[in-house]
């Protein structure tokens, strides 16, 4: 690994800790307009003023915002994201169960997307207004426009509950049963690829156009290359980067989307673990979630920077 992206790595981390401190503060801040008091969900309906103020100093709720902000942010400096308001366990150890099912799906959406994506990109690119072209970017449009949630309502009447080819809800652990696994993450996945697929098709489509319809490629036409030189050796190439960084915010997106797909085949990952928080008032959890899917991001965004550094090399000269 070169000085200048060691540099460019250092530089990256020195640039995510106000972004780090942004997303905390910005999600803390809006979880206090939530109504409703977390004291008063754990006290219970029957519970008394005094129970619930005891209750609301045990936790530190009656301390000012600030204070409980800078509190809960040290906390999570040193590794520790507090405990859930609602059951007494560290938020680390809950998220940490939850999360390769989330990231599960959402890698195997991933591989999904760009395995289907960039061959249809290249039909469309190489077959411009022909019947494969309007085809795909028909495809495409359709994947765009049809939501995650209703695309997985599909793939669970048709090939759970009628086919009964894959479970229709839950999660398996792929360390312990990697085959159960992958059946439950099976539509999941696709159900999160089908924006992906078509974000990625469209866009890389309409760069390769560009790329192919320049003065360099009809240049290399000139000089006797054949068009699948000139796509595989030159057009490629160029589309690039373009091509990961369209992937690196797919990969974004399909982190968020997983609130709803993990809604609709009740797998236990981060998504639900948001949802069922926000809805009991368990603050920390919540926090802690978005903390640590800020963390995922911000690396995700880190590896593109580095390789961009090895795709471009003029990267490493400015």
């Amino acid at each position: 690994m070169s000085a200048r992206t060691l540099r460019l790595i250092g530089w990256r981390l020195i640039q995510v800790v106000p972004v780090i401190v942004l997303a905390t503060f910005a999600v803390f801040g809006l979880l206090q307009l939530v109504p409703g008091d977390p004291a008063a969900v754990i006290a219970g309906e029957t519970a008394t003023a005094e129970r619930i103020a005891q209750i609301r100093e045990m936790l530190g709720l009656d301390l000012p915002l600030w204070q409980q902000y800078l509190h809960w942010l040290g906390g999570a400096v040193r590794g520790d994201l507090s405990t859930s308001l609602i059951t007494g366990l560290p938020v680390i150890d809950e998220v940490l169960r939850r999360l390769p099912n989330t990231l599960l799906i959402v890698f195997l959406a991933l591989i999904l997307a760009i395995s289907i994506a960039v061959p249809l990109g290249i039909l469309a690119a190489t077959h411009v207004e022909g019947k494969v072209d309007r085809l795909v970017t028909s495809i495409a449009s359709l994947g765009v426009a049809v939501p995650n949630f209703w695309v997985g309502m599909i793939l669970v009447g048709f090939f759970a509950l009628s086919l009964g080819w894959f479970p229709t809800t839950g999660a398996a652990s792929l360390f312990e049963d990697p085959g159960a696994a992958l059946r439950h993450a099976a539509l999941p996945a696709i159900a999160l690829a089908s924006s992906g697929i078509a974000e990625i098709t469209r866009q890389l489509r309409s760069s390769l156009i560009e790329v192919l319809s320049s003065q360099y490629v009809r240049t290399l036409h000139a000089k006797g290359l054949s068009q699948g030189a000139i796509l595989w050796k030159h057009g490629l190439k160029n589309v690039s980067l373009t091509l990961l960084t369209v992937i690196g915010l797919v990969f974004n997106r399909t982190l968020g989307a997983t609130v709803a797909i993990e809604a609709v085949f009740a797998i236990p990952g981060t998504g639900s673990l948001v949802v069922t928080s926000a809805t009991n008032k368990d603050f920390p959890v919540v926090q802690g979630v978005v903390f640590v899917l800020v963390l995922i991001v911000i690396f995700c965004n880190l590896v593109i920077d580095i390789l961009y550094s090895i795709l471009d090399p003029r990267m490493n000269k400015k």
